[in-house]
């Protein structure tokens, strides 16, 4: 991390909805809300009348009753994506991937070439808008969490650039919910303190804050506090996990809906480590009740896998264990992720070296799905049911 604002934080704005107002005139300036169940994005003309994610779509719509809804367009969200990472990438070398629709790049090297980071950012947001059709804000400070929150504070379609002199000025005016890691709980509690503001945590010791929220979130909270961030921008990465969600809407669900939602997350998730080439050992199943409030289950392979039927097994085990809070709180939201990752080929064999399944399977459903689609074969289980592929993702 060097002592200049060199970082950037592209976020682009409202993406999803912004896609459909570019694809379709006639949306924009108009309230669009994307998904039907649950809002998966608002315009922010609709977000003008309280609409979020993931808000029930009904309550979306009696808030603002003229918005314009639409289906997910997953194939258009990802081309759009991919051109607009294609920019990314010819404006700096070094570029990190955060989602589909935000990244931070280093451009503390191209000043002699191309000009100072101000510069950068504002061809940058030139170009996605001239080559993509998208409106993106960047922020540009010396940390990444900075620029994080420079980005957040000039949305919509905005730049900011905070330069080391002032940046404590600037983040210590801020609220506490601007800090990485301050939800509604952490929120809650600071404010039933007299704490509302980033100064307020700065000027605390750094015990008093471990003391009020724990070891490991007080440490991390006085250091964001006073811009303490020395993670460098790292281009590339692989993921650490892979995974996969569904919205199933506010409406009950029948235990074989909920399994059947479960079955198609692992098939996409295990095709996307085997094409990856790509082994797990941490099943891990995410779920969001009706009423909001979440569950994780998580579980350790004994070995590595790529197996679809080995993932599906111990997801059915964890899926199991939150039986009786499902039936009681209903289902929003399902999410599968495998991770403790590695590269299949630098996994040896145990002893025995007899393999618990085969892979001939999976790697013939692969082969047809690569050259037909992955709509060409599927479960027996998901016929009839609409498989919602969760979000289009960057590579593995």
């Amino acid at each position: 991390m060097s002592g200049d604002a060199t970082i950037l934080h592209a976020d682009l704005d409202a993406f999803y909805a912004s896609v459909e107002q570019r694809d379709r005139p006639e949306l924009r300036g108009k309230p669009v809300i994307v998904g039907g169940g649950v809002v998966l994005a608002a315009s922010y003309e609709a977000k003008a009348f309280g609409v979020h994610a993931p808000m029930g779509g009904r309550e979306a719509r009696q808030r603002c009753p003229q918005a314009v809804v639409v289906t997910l367009r997953f194939d258009a969200y990802l081309a759009a994506s991919r051109a607009v990472f294609d920019v990314f990438e010819a404006t700096s070398p070094l570029v990190e991937a955060l989602s589909i629709d935000e990244a931070f790049l280093e451009v503390g090297g191209l000043r002699r070439l191309v000009g100072p980071p101000a510069d950068i950012a504002r061809r940058l947001r030139h170009d996605v808008r001239e080559q993509v059709g998208l409106a993106i804000t960047v922020g540009v400070a010396r940390t990444k969490f900075l620029a994080k929150v420079a980005s957040g504070v000039a949305k919509p379609d905005g730049l900011l650039v905070v330069e080391p002199a002032g940046e404590l000025q600037f983040l210590h005016a801020l609220p506490v919910e601007r800090l990485w890691g301050v939800g509604p709980i952490t929120a809650a509690k600071l404010h039933a303190r007299g704490i509302t503001t980033v100064a307020e945590v700065a000027h605390l010791p750094e015990s008093a804050v471990v003391a009020m929220l724990g070891r490991a979130t007080g440490h991390h909270l006085h250091a964001l506090a006073h811009n303490r961030d020395p993670r460098p921008v790292e281009g590339r990465r692989r993921r650490r996990s892979i995974g996969a969600q569904q919205a199933l809407g506010w409406r009950s669900r029948t235990s074989e809906e909920v399994d059947a939602a479960l079955t198609a997350l692992v098939d996409r998730v295990t095709r996307r480590l085997r094409a990856a080439d790509r082994v797990g050992r941490t099943v891990t199943v995410r779920l969001r009740f009706a009423d909001l409030s979440r569950a994780t289950r998580s579980h350790t392979l004994p070995e590595p896998t790529r197996s679809t039927q080995e993932v599906l097994t111990a997801a059915r085990i964890l899926l199991s264990q939150a039986g009786p809070a499902i039936e009681t709180g209903g289902l929003s939201l399902i999410g599968v992720t495998i991770s403790n990752l590695d590269d299949a080929r630098a996994v040896q064999l145990t002893l025995p070296f007899d393999r618990r399944t085969d892979p001939a399977l999976d790697e013939a459903v692969d082969q047809v799905q690569r050259r037909f689609g992955a709509a060409s074969l599927t479960r027996s289980v998901l016929l009839g049911n609409r498989a919602d592929p969760g979000v289009p993702l960057l590579p593995d």
